[in-house]
């Protein structure tokens, strides 16, 4: 074996790290959970999830080994951290052609590990795909690791030390300090702890908003508890997994080999690891003092707007820094948090009564006590859609595959709940894999696309997508039926499931008609108008005609497409706004005014640069393009 730390004596790590300007933008004067949820903003946008089985060739890109068991000759090794050896001898080497499905021993065939086990998010994409901690390892040792947490394991008696592999890694009984589980753990090599602490602590940050609907510890048997995550969005990790992830963090610090690995990565799926490029981050997230004192009471919550599907809460937010958020609940129920002072309980009943209340909740995870009642009655009918909508169905040749799905509900939505399945033929029956996960929030008057990386379409590209995903649900041919559900339930449908339906959907274009103003669970073709195969235009933007179905609301934007220094406004009501934003397509603050038409009727839109914008005016948005 040759090591080349040359590499790392000769080059310096901030001088190689190549972040892109701008980046990190808006994390200055950030510690805490801020800091954590802000990465998280930044970190999510754009991603590209690939397929599952696009992971082997791109691994080519981001995993061979340049490092530990380099060979000029042959530089064609995959690095697998489970069994390199950099102290010593690696026993076996593997090339990207050596993919195994299952060994019975070391050393015979390599596959894909997830590091946060599989189970945790029941396969769902875009996490069962995400290159930061979906690695190359040596199968037999990755069976053996099951969904065994990452841990200090014992070290006697030899009875509790089930499997010591080649590289000195393990599979034993565990010892972490203070931790309540008593069950096996896989710990690794030293060389490798720093990294491996740094891509579970990415996960925690790129997937916040999903991390308490994962599968984790629900307080019932810690000693068998395999699960580290604590279902909370902003810790995280139970305190003994937090408290080994920076102690493997700091004694392991990061390697020429992960800033390189970086780089690649975020070459391939868009996004970075941030605490490759500012390792202090760690320190400064996780390492606070919790608070000691509950927070305040809310004394002031109250309905804001009612609807037939929706209702707005507000109060007024604490002014306690500890604060992290706010816990929702609907007739006793929990049913969300927030991070500011407004909240909208969506999917409700019309003509039905609802009791609300709210929760602050600090650093420490104490709670307030409950805050006064208030109680709505939803309206019997409404001029709002019910929920999402499918709203374009792009069918086009090869990977020509985009959706577009529009919000119409007079609210913004958190998307987390929601997600795209689609229906195969196995050759014996339909079956649905796992389905591929939204996430973030869309704007009231706003519409966003889910679009295939390697497709080619002129009206739209990957960076202008919200999401892009080569996951089996941008994968249709035309024969296949394709959902939006909420969690378990089917919100909106293309096609009929349970049959194929090339006939109906095969290499053409189909946009929701206008007039259409709520989804269906059911596949209406007299709802859709027909367009050629590879038909695009106008895909990822509202018609101003369609921008808000409101009489109290008359507010236009013209010219769209933009090709000036202004975009121009005029209505009723313009002068009574009070705050106009523009926004990028993944929610980034490009500009913002207070009271911008007092006595103007357009805003500066000098030095964007061409693409598609979100124009957020008070609580009503619309898309526009810039040339």
């Amino acid at each position: 074996m040759r090591k080349v730390l040359y590499f790392i004596f000769l080059i310096p790590l901030l001088g190689f790290s190549q972040i892109p300007a701008g980046y990190y933008d808006g994390t200055a004067g950030l510690a805490g959970y801020a800091l954590k949820s802000k990465l998280h903003d930044i970190i999510s946008a754009h991603q590209i999830s690939w397929h599952y089985s696009d992971l082997p060739s791109i691994y080519n890109q981001t995993d061979i080994d340049r490092y530990y068991d380099f060979d000029a000759s042959n530089n064609t090794y995959l690095l697998d951290i489970y069994s390199c050896n950099p102290g010593g001898t690696t026993a076996y080497h593997y090339t990207n052609q050596q993919m195994i499905g299952s060994a019975n021993a070391e050393g015979l065939g390599w596959n894909r590990e997830h590091q946060m086990p599989q189970s945790s998010f029941n396969s769902n994409y875009p996490m069962y795909s995400d290159l930061f901690y979906v690695i190359p390892t040596d199968a037999r040792i990755n069976q053996l690791r099951s969904n065994y947490p990452y841990g200090i394991g014992v070290t006697s008696p030899p009875s509790q030390v089930y499997y010591t592999f080649t590289n000195g890694s393990k599979q034993a009984k565990n010892a972490t300090p203070n931790s309540p589980y008593t069950g096996r753990v896989y710990e690794p090599h030293n060389a490798f702890k720093g990294d491996i602490a740094r891509s579970l602590l990415y996960y925690v940050v790129r997937y916040e908003g999903k991390l308490n609907s994962f599968n984790y510890y629900n307080g019932t048997s810690p000693a068998n508890d395999t699960s580290p995550l604590d279902g909370t969005e902003e810790k995280a990790y139970e305190d003994w997994y937090i408290a080994m992830l920076l102690q493997w963090h700091n004694q392991d610090p990061v390697s020429q080999r992960e800033i390189d690995r970086n780089n690649n990565v975020y070459a391939v799926q868009g996004n970075r690891n941030p605490f490759i490029d500012h390792p202090e981050w760690v320190s400064l997230i996780w390492n606070q003092t919790p608070s000691t004192v509950a927070p305040q009471a809310i004394a002031d919550l109250n309905i804001a707007q009612t609807s037939a599907y929706f209702v707005k809460l507000n109060w007024t937010p604490l002014s306690d820094p500890s604060v992290l958020g706010y816990k929702v609940y609907q007739n006793g129920t929990y049913i969300g948090y927030s991070k500011g002072n407004s909240f909208y309980p969506d999917r409700l009943t019309p003509g039905t009564l609802y009791n609300f209340t709210v929760k602050a909740y600090n650093n420490n995870y104490m709670e307030a006590a409950d805050s006064n009642l208030v109680s709505a009655t939803t309206l019997d009918t409404d001029i709002y859609a019910k929920d999402l909508m499918i709203t374009k169905y792009l069918e086009g040749t090869s990977d020509n595959k985009a959706l577009e799905i529009t919000n119409k509900t007079g609210h913004p939505v958190n998307l987390d709940n929601y997600r795209l399945s689609i229906q195969f033929y196995s050759g014996t029956n339909y079956y649905f894999p796992a389905p591929f996960e939204l996430e973030g929030v869309v704007e009231n008057n706003s519409t966003f696309v889910v679009l295939n990386p390697r497709s080619t379409f002129s009206c739209i590209t990957n960076s202008q997508a919200r999401f892009v995903t080569a996951a089996p649900q941008l994968t249709f041919d035309g024969s296949n039926y394709v959902e939006l559900r909420y969690k378990s339930s089917t919100v909106d449908a293309v096609g009929t499931s349970g049959v194929n339906n090339f006939s109906t959907l095969g290499n053409r274009s189909l946009y929701r008609n206008s007039t259409v103003t709520n989804p269906a669970t059911s596949f209406d073709l007299t709802e859709w108008t027909q367009y050629p195969v590879n038909y695009c235009d106008g895909i990822g933007i509202l018609a101003v005609s369609d921008s808000n179905p409101s009489a109290k609301n008359d507010i236009n934007v013209y010219p769209n497409p933009v090709v000036g220094s202004q975009l121009y406004l005029n209505g009723n009501q313009l002068s009574s706004v009070q705050k106009v934003t523009i926004l990028d397509l993944s929610g980034k603050i490009l500009r913002q005014e207070s009271n911008p038409f007092k006595n103007k009727n357009s805003i500066s839109v000098e030095g964007l640069g061409s693409g598609i914008y979100i124009l957020k005016v008070d609580e009503n948005a619309f898309k526009f393009i810039k040339k």
